[in-house]
């Protein structure tokens, strides 16, 4: 008995001496092929900065559908592993924001989320009782000194693969998700960004989402290339160049160089050529002519060419039409409204949704040293290519496009362009207008940008009836969602941060789904299979154990 006493004592001493060691030393093992629980050394350097408390609310809980209780599952898991790094208290909450209230309090708690940046997703989910309408918040706040930014975690909100693919690739991006996001409430200063305005730019009522959306986490503001200094250039981080339709002065272009020289990122989002639908419906032809913008040479220079031609393409977006006798209102294909698809082995765009354009043309590459180059969005492979000037008609809508016609290659609308830049003006005279010396080096700091060949990737619609703004990348008439604001937001955190978080994008977490046909087909059988047979290894077993024992004690 003392023998057995000892024994015990010496287990007893063995677990505590195994907690107690556990709670000064911590390890944790991910045995995942993906390495799926492992955080990045990005993140948990961000992590490290934290000096305050953290608050990350999550806004998923509650009755979810299936795909997003597994978002649910993923962001816990991530989360924790967020709270097991952190040097600082990291308080994780999830609710649903709607629970318990009645259709007035949740209208009122719903627009107090907006207001904070916490977007409702209405999904109808399908049972086996048919359609089921359903308010989810797939989006969390993180909170921080006073500071508080949301975060979206559901990708993809309109793909027309569905939402349960959509969510897999929202699990895939938590990571880089949250850690974007917590890097931005850390920072006590935000990146400016400037949107060019000097050039017969798209208008503040055509950029208020675009403006609106990057305000949230930078300091946005437009600028005058005309009017600026060169401490104001200093102070900028980012420039996006959206849809100019006056030629650029020497002087402009020179602190455009200088601003590049100097390691400034630009998103150069260009029209070549002069198309606009308004135009269209009120005369039913139109001509459209090359824009004489003076940027040729200095995008040559930097290794891009925006083409003088419009891709017209079978995967297109929707246009409203007077059609018939009656002149009724109808959505028709509109191929010069091509719906860009993102290259999905980009980081910098991976598993956003197409992206809408309006009169496209293509881009070219031409060799640089020190400069790689990269497609990110580009038209699908039923294409066609039309040289500018061109006449262009309303009837068209009218005509089915010719397979043979638009068979052919996918075509680049947009590239991003790193490395070191040589300077448009070395060796060249001060251009006239300018009141100081910028300075300009023969060739750049490491830098990057993005060459579009679309000046409407950015613009949200406007109502004609009350001016009221659409969300950028919303499309009022056909009511779809397309990955305009998802782009823009990529791009300015991209382009902003040096820490290159976008490499986060890349983690693949693969989901093994269920065959839902198959399931459907033997669900049955699997029922039986799940009920009978316990029961049967049960009856089984006591019979065996029965005979067993009558056997056992009967000699």
């Amino acid at each position: 008995m003392v023998k057995k006493f000892k024994n015990l004592g010496v287990v007893l001493l063995l677990l505590a001496g195994v907690n107690t060691l556990s709670y000064f030393l911590y390890a944790r093992f991910d045995l995942t092929k993906e390495q799926r629980f492992t955080l990045s050394k990005k993140t948990t350097s961000i992590l490290n900065k934290a000096t305050k408390e953290i608050e990350i609310t999550v806004f998923l809980n509650g009755d979810l559908p299936a795909a997003f209780k597994r978002l649910k599952n993923a962001s816990q898991d991530l989360l924790a592993d967020y709270k097991a790094n952190s040097k600082v208290k990291l308080k994780i909450v999830f609710e649903d924001p709607l629970e318990g209230l009645n259709a007035a309090e949740q209208d009122t708690v719903m627009r107090h989320l907006y207001e904070a940046g916490i977007e409702a997703t209405s999904l109808n989910v399908k049972t086996e009782k048919g359609l089921l309408q359903k308010t989810i918040f797939p989006m969390a706040m993180i909170q921080y000194d006073g500071r508080q930014i949301p975060v979206k975690l559901l990708q993809n909100q309109d793909a027309a693969s569905g939402y349960e693919e959509n969510i897999n690739n929202s699990i895939q991006n938590l990571e880089y998700a949250f850690t974007s996001a917590l890097k931005k409430v850390l920072s006590t200063e935000n990146p400016r960004i400037g949107f060019t305005e000097a050039n017969g730019e798209l208008s503040d009522v055509f950029l208020q989402d675009a403006i609106k959306s990057l305000s949230e986490s930078y300091e946005v503001g437009r600028v005058n290339l005309k009017m600026i200094d060169k401490k104001g250039l200093d102070r900028l981080k980012v420039l996006f160049i959206v849809k100019p339709q006056e030629a650029f002065t020497e002087a402009e272009k020179y602190k455009l160089n200088y601003f590049i020289m100097k390691g400034g990122r630009v998103v150069w989002s260009i029209d070549q050529v002069g198309a606009d639908l308004d135009s269209l419906k009120g005369k039913g032809e139109q001509l459209a002519f090359n824009r004489k913008l003076n940027l040729d040479d200095q995008l040559f220079t930097y290794g891009v060419r925006i083409n003088y031609d419009l891709l017209a393409d079978a995967n297109c977006a929707e246009i409203p039409v007077a059609m018939g006798s009656a002149q009724q209102i109808q959505l028709a294909p509109w191929v010069y409204y091509p719906l860009l698809l993102a290259n999905p082995s980009s980081d910098l765009v991976k598993n956003i949704d197409v992206v809408r354009s309006e009169f496209a043309s293509t881009v070219d590459t031409i060799a640089l040293k020190g400069v790689q180059k990269k497609m990110i969005l580009s038209s699908s492979a039923y294409n066609k290519v039309q040289q500018s000037p061109t006449l262009l008609s309303l009837a068209m809508v009218t005509q089915q496009p010719d397979p043979r016609e638009y068979a052919g290659r996918p075509k680049a609308v947009a590239v991003l362009l790193e490395g070191v830049f040589p300077s448009l003006f070395l060796n060249r005279a001060l251009p006239e207008g300018l009141s100081e010396n910028f300075e300009v080096p023969g060739e750049s700091k490491a830098t990057r940008m993005v060459v579009i060949g679309d000046g409407d990737l950015f613009k949200n619609q406007v109502s004609a009836k009350d001016g009221s703004v659409f969300p950028l990348g919303f499309d009022r008439y056909t009511q779809r969602n397309f990955g305009n604001k998802a782009l823009l937001l990529n791009l300015a955190d991209y382009l902003s941060n040096d820490d290159n978080l976008i490499e986060l994008r890349g983690k693949e977490i693969r989901i093994r789904l269920l065959d839902k046909e198959k399931l459907k087909a033997e669900k049955l059988a699997w029922q039986l299979v799940n009920v009978l047979l316990p029961l049967v290894l049960l009856i089984s077993f006591a019979i065996f154990q029965h005979y067993y024992r009558k056997r056992k004690y009967t000699r």
